[in-house]
């Protein structure tokens, strides 16, 4: 880095250190457009997936489990996996990779419009 800043200071142009900086400039530019913009995109997809998961919605966790929600806490997640043995695994919130199916129990149905006749 120093050898850097000794070269600038070298150069006889004022725009020498510019045109330096110019590609650690761009190569960060085309870094947060590439890699970090994405990254965060997907990050604030999966908390706001996690954030709406409820009772009755199926889910597969990171370790391949699938399982029904039977219950949900601030950080923990019950699942149930065997409905005939009623086998129920507690796993912590941050632990679903995905989930398959939402319950619509908690979907209000739409009121019908009439119109009057005159």
């Amino acid at each position: 880095m120093f050898f850097l800043l000794e070269a600038a200071g070298k150069q006889s142009s004022p725009g020498g250190m510019l045109s330096m900086l110019l590609p650690f400039i761009l190569m960060f530019v085309v870094m947060y457009f590439l890699i970090l913009r994405p990254q965060k995109r997907k990050e604030r997809e999966r908390k706001d997936l996690l954030s709406k998961v409820k009772k009755s919605d199926r889910v597969v966790t990171a370790g391949g489990i699938h399982g029904t929600i039977t219950s949900v806490r601030e950080n923990e997640v019950i699942l149930r996996i065997d409905d005939t043995k009623d086998i129920k695994v507690k796993v912590d919130r941050g632990s679903i990779a995905t989930v398959l199916e939402v319950s619509h129990d908690d979907v209000e149905e739409p009121n019908e419009i009439t119109k009057e006749s005159k």
